[in-house]
């Protein structure tokens, strides 16, 4: 029994020996912590938006646990960075433990103040970390851009420019009977849940060289090509006369909306020289609208890249639509690239049959990547009358009678259009696109111009779709 007890002893005496020599502190003052990263950068940052969360990884490599005297930042309470230190929001912190060979995250926020500066301006502060009298640092770095901030509001007749971007929060709606003019190179960003909406008249008057650009308030490398992150434009009934030429319109939900709504008073859009891109619902959703689009490239949409329902009159020329959501094998899209559909069922549980006079597409590529991208859906007895004239097609030969010439004049169906990079969003031909040179010049004659502001009637014919190929010629 007692040598029981000694032996029951020693192994307690042992293990409190471990226990101590485990948990001693590392005192030596040329110790040193070991990050994930020495500066952590915020890309543009706009004032009054906070910034995405940013972390930093903080290691200790010894064997023996670490006792970090202090963790601060070096602007103090007048920093625009906000930390949270293992879990514990706050800018100071002290005797923060990291047990031997292992790790805590500080995790990174930013908000800037407006600077009424329309270049951008860069923003510096670092937190500094003291251990056993051995003081290091981490840099942090945003660059800010103040805005114009548009919050909520029901704005006039008005033109913007592009000194500095416009900023939407909480929508805003141009009013009945005002126009607002957006002029080249302006940059309008909205944030989560916002929209454009158009009771009045909308005209955008990009160029080549500096187009108007519609997108989330975002800005970080990461959000570059993520779709819904605010929710488009919205052509409300009564809207007229309006134009969007040379605009790209990104990373949204629906990128143009033009609806009647209940109402008969038709809402009317002239599209050019304009791309809608990454949409996670439908790039342009016409209800019983006019449009006239040409030169215009749509792609990579998670429902439709252009729906056209309820009635009234669409035109496409040179347009290619492509959509190519969720990759070359993706089966998550289980709509096409162009649906039409002439009827719907109302609140009551009645049919409602409203007729399109015109659904027009000619030298256009209706192209992705699911079985066939052009489906219609006609109410029996009704009429949607649509034409396909010189395009380059998807379609299911199955459900289309593809000889029917009042339909389809001179289509190449399933003859891969072959694009620079589908998954990059460039719609550009490649040198054995099945779309060269096979346009009609009729067309090409009223649109001579291609999106690149490239000449479509000076080679052996007009390519099919917004992009002229020019062998030898650099792609833009």
């Amino acid at each position: 029994m007692i040598r029981n007890r000694k032996y029951l002893l020693a192994i307690i005496l042992f293990g409190c020996f471990i226990k101590c020599e485990r948990f001693e502190w590392l005192q030596d003052p040329d110790a040193k912590l070991r990050f994930s990263t020495d500066t952590v950068f915020f890309d543009t940052i706009f004032t009054t938006i906070g910034s995405t969360t940013k972390q930093l990884r903080i290691y200790n490599r010894y064997d023996q646990p670490v006792k970090i005297s202090s963790i601060a930042l070096a602007g103090g309470s007048r920093s625009v960075f906000r930390l949270n230190i293992d879990g514990v929001p706050g800018n100071y912190a002290t005797d923060v433990e990291i047990p031997a060979e292992d790790s805590l995250y500080i995790f990174v926020e930013v908000t800037l103040n407006p600077n009424n500066i329309d270049s951008l301006l860069a923003i510096h502060d670092s937190i500094i970390f003291i251990t056993n009298g051995n003081l290091q640092d981490v840099n942090l770095v945003a660059w800010g851009q103040d805005v114009h901030l548009i919050n909520g509001e029901i704005i006039e007749t008005e033109t913007w420019i592009n000194d500095k971007p416009y900023l939407v929060i909480n929508s805003m709606l141009v009013d009945t009977s005002q126009v607002l003019t957006i002029e080249e190179g302006t940059r309008i960003h909205f944030h989560r849940n916002s929209r454009l909406y158009v009771a009045g008249t909308l005209i955008v008057n990009g160029t080549l060289d500096n187009p108007v650009t519609f997108q989330g308030d975002r800005l970080e490398y990461d959000y570059r090509d993520i779709p819904g992150q605010w929710d488009g434009l919205w052509l409300l009934p009564g809207s007229h006369d309006n134009r969007i030429n040379y605009a790209v319109i990104k990373n949204g939900i629906i990128g143009i909306e033009a609806d009647t709504l209940a109402s008969f008073v038709i809402p009317t859009l002239e599209l050019s020289n304009t791309k809608i891109l990454n949409m996670s619902a439908v790039g342009i959703f016409g209800l019983g609208t006019t449009i006239k689009a040409y030169n215009c490239v749509i792609g990579n949409c998670g429902q439709f890249a252009v729906a056209l329902l309820w009635g009234q009159s669409y035109e496409f020329y040179h347009c290619t639509i492509a959509n190519y959501y969720g990759g070359w094998e993706s089966t998550s899209r289980s709509n096409p690239a162009v649906g039409l559909n002439n009827y719907y069922e109302d609140i009551y549980g009645n049919i409602q049959v409203r007729p399109i006079d015109k659904a027009f597409f000619g030298n256009c590529i209706i192209y992705g990547n699911r079985e066939s991208e052009f489906e219609v859906d006609i109410y029996p007895d009704s009429e949607l009358n649509y034409e396909l004239d010189h395009c380059v097609t998807k379609i299911d030969p199955k459900k289309f009678d593809l000889s029917d010439q009042s339909r389809f004049r001179e289509i190449y169906n399933f003859e891969d259009p072959k694009f620079i990079s589908a998954d990059g969003n460039d719609y550009q031909l490649d040198t054995l696109s099945s779309a060269k040179d096979r346009g009609l010049d009729d067309y090409a004659t009223f649109f001579p111009l291609d999106l690149n502001g490239k000449s479509r009637v000076d080679d052996a014919g007009p390519d099919i779709g917004a992009y002229e190929r020019i062998e030898g010629d650099t792609l833009r």
